[in-house]
């Protein structure tokens, strides 16, 4: 298992069946898989998050829900991940029912403050230029030893990380990389 991969989903990306891409997503090992699937209902969220969760049971790659921990909860998944802002509405009882609960920053700031809220790790981006992210210029890798050097939780880089730049996100001091399209877009 990849301790330092993070593949967060985007099934836009994904040509042909989403569960199918999953399947081959967790035959590469990866630490963990954030579905992140923004523009569903929680309905929808659910439905999708239970039949993912089916084939993350049978694997060593943990499930990270996004967004709606009553999902979650629901489901029995104890991993949760956050954009700052609906982290911090999150009542301290709440947060303590997640084993791991991770927060998207995109300051020194914010990684101080998500560290300071309860997070258990971050995501920091976005470190590389991204179509995730067309006409933002991306943040570079000195923002990425800049949060790491502030923050005593892991830091994961996220935004246009692919295996030819992962390496240079862990010699800045990241715990790991967050990738979309090499995990979502390849068959």
């Amino acid at each position: 298992m990849s301790m330092y991969k993070i593949c967060v989903t985007n099934r836009k990306l994904v040509s042909g069946d989403f569960l199918s891409q999953i399947a081959r997503v967790l035959e590469k090992k990866p630490y963990a898989i954030i579905l992140r699937e923004k523009d569903l209902s929680a309905e929808e969220y659910e439905k999708l998050a239970g039949r993912v969760k089916g084939l993350c049971d049978g694997s060593d790659t943990l499930l990270i829900l996004h967004s709606f921990p009553e999902v979650a909860k629901r489901l029995g998944v104890d991993r949760l991940h956050m954009p700052l802002a609906a982290f911090l509405e999150m009542s301290i009882k709440d947060k303590r029912r997640f084993r791991m609960i991770g927060v998207s920053i995109h300051s020194v700031e914010e990684a101080i403050v998500a560290e300071a809220n309860g997070a258990t790790y971050i995501t920091a981006g976005h470190v590389f230029v991204t179509d995730c992210k067309k006409g933002v210029p991306p943040r570079g890798i000195s923002f990425l030893r800049e949060v790491c050097d502030a923050v005593s939780i892991p830091v994961y880089a996220i935004g246009g990380v692919h295996e030819e730049n992962m390496k240079e996100c862990i010699a800045q001091g990241a715990a790991g990389v967050c990738m979309m399209s090499d995990f979502m877009g390849k068959q």
